[in-house]
């Protein structure tokens, strides 16, 4: 599968602050790639460089198979961006921002009325199409984003926190028209703060943090390789049961009033444990992205 993104030893710095610390990845065609991190571990100062918003300090950077530096306007022609602000146009309806927009892209008028109606009906926004934008919901909004980021018919689309901010019926409508694209074949790079987003829509991914890559790979060799199928919330644990899964070699991580124990054969420790170790609850589940990912890059809250 040919590589539609290619980034080697990429760089960026503000001062002497580095936002991106060498990192290296490939973006193959048709795939949902995701770029995971912490708030400051460099995901939109790297979306930005691969769009072209932001230079970068060194390093190299292939898009389509082309350098970028050598041709930013034929590659910006074949990208589509759904960025995280809202930068619609408050003054004009919906129809009219998505009009406006694609004169961007010099789409022959012969053309626009039929592409844009067909992207209104795409994203469900057919019955609003003379809504001013001051008048739609968060929703409506990140639909109209995205509708927009498809006026050119991209060859890759660039998705920067496309849900962020908004109730679970809206988010799973997104979701359900980015998985229609994904059918198409369209690639996609996804920076994403919602887990389970990337554990749906994502084929593989990189884990960032503190500007660099942590771990790079599919949500389900990343589970399996850094949790385990299983895991085990255990609240209020007795004294006794720490030594017990020290000498038993499982794996933990100890919360204070909480403990969260990984492993694959879930059901017989589950079992175990609620017999002779939990007092006031334990909870078996399956293990997710979320667990990996605090996993790898801790639980404090970050600025």
């Amino acid at each position: 599968m040919s590589a539609i993104i290619e980034v080697k030893n990429l760089r960026k710095s503000y001062g002497s602050s580095v936002a991106v610390d060498g990192i290296s990845f490939e973006v193959r065609a048709g795939e949902c790639f995701g770029l995971l991190g912490p708030n400051g571990a460099g995901k939109t100062t790297t979306i930005r460089m691969i769009y072209g918003f932001t230079p970068r300090d060194s390093g190299t950077l292939q898009i389509f198979g082309t350098e970028c530096d050598s041709a930013w306007r034929s590659i910006k022609s074949k990208i589509g961006v759904c960025q995280q602000e809202d930068n619609l146009d408050p003054d004009l309806s919906v129809r009219e921002n998505l009009e406006t927009f694609a004169a961007y892209f010099n789409i022959p008028s012969n053309m626009l009325s039929d592409r844009v109606t067909s992207l209104l009906q795409f994203t469900a926004l057919e019955t609003r199409e003379g809504a001013n934008v001051k008048e739609l919901s968060g929703g409506l909004k990140r639909r109209l984003v995205l509708a927009r980021a498809l006026l050119n018919e991209p060859q890759l689309l660039i998705l920067d926190e496309p849900t962020s901010g908004l109730d679970p019926q809206s988010r799973h409508q997104l979701w359900s028209r980015l998985e229609d694209l994904k059918q198409r074949g369209l690639t996609t790079l996804l920076t994403t703060h919602y887990m389970d987003e990337a554990q749906r829509l994502c084929d593989r991914l990189i884990i960032m943090d503190q500007s660099r890559i942590l771990v790079e790979g599919t949500p389900l060799d990343l589970i399996n390789s850094y949790v385990g199928k299983s895991v085990i919330e255990i609240v209020a644990p007795c004294a006794d049961l720490h030594v017990m899964l020290k000498e038993n070699e499982i794996s933990f991580e100890d919360l204070g009033q909480r403990l969260i124990v990984y492993c694959n054969d879930g059901e017989t420790l589950y079992r175990e444990l609620l017999n002779d170790h939990c007092h006031d609850g334990c909870m078996l589940r399956p293990a997710t992205l979320e667990d990996v990912f605090l996993r790898l890059t801790g639980r404090e809250l970050r600025e």
